[in-house]
């Protein structure tokens, strides 16, 4: 076969989307985004099962990679709802935290152009433990930057998912002329 197969092209978008999703991790530990690290956390293990079984021509595992680009689709849309506030989202909740703490995505403070201004806490004394930031200057706001990052996900979620269904498909064809020889 030739390198422009099917094949390594799933390999070369597998390699893409682990870049992605690594780079992707990393921000939202910084942020404590609880619920996108375990997202990220599973896409990152189910790309690298479908890398593996395109490489070792295992269509089961590239079965198992496809429904989950659906799944990991959906969820990018959702994450899209949430930054751009569709439908009662709301991205001041706590929500991608698991409601667990108060942080927020690390694009929101560290933006590029961004910049942090660190104020004391009111004079009421309300929140003793947290101080208040102002961000002001960004060139692109945080919630645009997550929107860019869930619609990258999912071009190379959509592009995966067709690469997938047409390597299976020709792993089915080979798998049945070899038993009808």
């Amino acid at each position: 076969m030739g390198c422009c197969t099917g094949r390594c092209s799933l390999i070369c978008l597998c390699a893409l989307q682990l870049l992605s999703a690594l780079e992707r991790q990393i921000f939202d530990f910084l942020g404590f985004q609880w619920a996108p690290i375990l997202g990220n956390f599973l896409h990152i293990i189910v790309v690298i099962l479908g890398l593996f079984g395109t490489i070792q021509y295992r269509p089961r595992y590239i079965m198992v990679y496809t429904v989950w680009t659906a799944l990991w689709v959906t969820w990018n849309v959702f994450i899209i709802c949430f930054y751009l506030e569709v439908g009662g989202l709301s991205k001041d909740t706590d929500l991608m935290t698991f409601n667990i703490s108060v942080h927020r995505s690390w694009w929101r403070e560290h933006g590029p152009g961004c910049e942090r201004r660190v104020l004391p806490p009111s004079a009421h004394g309300m929140m003793d433990d947290y101080t208040y930031v102002s961000v002001t200057g960004c060139v692109i706001n945080f919630q645009y930057l997550e929107v860019i990052h869930s619609a990258v996900q999912i071009l190379l979620s959509l592009v995966g998912f067709v690469y997938a269904c047409y390597v299976i498909s020709i792993s089915m064809e080979e798998e049945d002329t070899c038993r009808n020889k």
